[in-house]
């Protein structure tokens, strides 16, 4: 399995590494290697594609592991599909006529890291990651709405949606 993301910012966590919290009391540890493999076992091929090889999904065809659409209107909270971990309100979204789901701002910006990414000769951007377990979600863009003026683009293969009233994953929740 690729890890582009490992390169570019984003690197494992070791199994007896002192475990790292976010502000707002995420775990936010790295997953270890063999945790990330794991937890990306039950993605579809295309799926780990995306999360695990910064793939990219096509314009308005995206939808997250569970089947929410790319222009999903519903309440709720957007996850990583392989660490779990609160990313996204659905109170942050945004239609921004690009084909994927857009937000000004992530839940806790502790929960994403953002890296430069010039893969793209003369076209610089800067990728977002998983802040636990590194998987790509997308770009972060200039280009957003008010109060942040950002276009998180994300490719919902990568993410779990969790409509408002159901319950998070334990991966999902914040440490006890």
């Amino acid at each position: 399995m690729g890890t582009s993301s490992s390169k570019a910012g984003w690197q494992p966590g070791a199994a007896d590494a002192p475990r790292k919290f976010s502000s707002s009391g995420y775990d936010v540890t790295p997953l270890t290697t063999e945790q990330r493999i794991q937890a990306a076992a039950p993605l579809t091929d295309f799926q780990r594609y995306v999360a695990l090889e910064a793939g990219t999904e096509r314009a308005f065809t995206g939808k997250t592991v569970d089947g929410a659409s790319h222009d999903n209107k519903r309440k709720g909270v957007y996850v990583s599909a392989v660490g779990g971990l609160p990313l996204f309100s659905s109170d942050h979204k945004f239609d921004s006529g690009t084909g994927w789901p857009s937000f000004y701002k992530p839940i806790d910006p502790e929960h994403v890291i953002e890296i430069s990414d010039t893969s793209i000769p003369f076209m610089p951007q800067v990728e977002v990651v998983d802040a636990r377990s590194g998987a790509h979600l997308g770009h972060v863009f200039n280009d957003g709405p008010r109060p942040t003026g950002k276009r998180y683009c994300m490719n919902a293969a990568a993410l779990r949606f969790i409509p408002s009233g159901g319950e998070l994953p334990q991966e999902s929740r914040p440490a006890a």
